[in-house]
């Protein structure tokens, strides 16, 4: 099921139509199911800029990170592995609004690089097909205005938490008390050019996002004709 857009938000600017890869911000709130929506468009010859697994590789193998991490947390909040222990991090940043902001100014700049990087370089490349930008904070971020559309991925509130129980192992009571402090489904829906809701029924919801993409991609040659 989806939703169509006429116009997009005209307080969330977007990049000037350029040769090149249509870039696709992917928002949404946790459990809504945004990275199986962006797996599914990769599948039919997209890329996808995964901003989470840039942080995770960011605080796993950048030396200032790891230091500043460890000077912060302790040298064992590296596992023998070398991968950070996330949930003592999440645990901590969860309840300390400080913490999170050093997390997040020692982190997220890094992160704004490395999706720059991934967008020049597709550009660079010659792709033309869709650049998917799989990232929670893009609106947080201002990125909205590098992307050439927004689409938001929204689920039923009972699903999200079902879906968070499920696969990041929260209780009930936490996963709520993120979702709290998330934007709501329909604020997402308002910052966005188009969306899809995942309501359970994953073939539907794939079909739905390929479906936007494509009328997002005529609405795109419109505007550069």
């Amino acid at each position: 099921m989806c939703t169509e857009r006429s116009t997009p938000p005209l307080l969330r600017p977007r990049r000037t139509p350029a040769p090149g890869p249509l870039v696709v911000g992917v928002v949404g709130p946790a459990g809504s199911g945004k990275s199986l929506l962006a797996k599914a468009l990769a599948e039919d010859g997209g890329r996808v800029l995964d901003a989470d697994a840039m942080g995770h590789a960011i605080t796993d193998g950048d030396p200032a990170v790891r230091a500043a991490l460890a000077a912060e947390y302790g040298p064992d909040v590296y596992r023998p592995d070398g991968s950070l222990d996330r949930k003592r991090v999440a645990a901590k940043v969860f309840h300390d609004p400080a913490a999170l902001t050093r997390l997040n100014l020692l982190v997220h700049p890094k992160i704004l690089e490395r999706l720059r990087g991934g967008i020049a370089d597709a550009t660079r490349e010659g792709f033309t097909g869709t650049l998917v930008v799989d990232a929670a904070l893009l609106l947080d971020w201002g990125f909205e205005r590098e992307c050439d559309f927004v689409l938001a991925v929204i689920a039923p509130p009972s699903l999200q938490v079902a879906r968070l129980v499920a696969k990041r192992g929260w209780s009930e009571a936490d996963a709520n008390a993120r979702l709290s402090r998330s934007r709501s489904n329909e604020e997402f829906a308002a910052l966005a050019d188009d969306v899809v809701v995942n309501d359970g029924d994953e073939s539907r919801a794939a079909a739905a996002a390929r479906e936007a993409v494509a009328r997002l991609a005529r609405q795109r040659a419109g505007r550069s004709a």
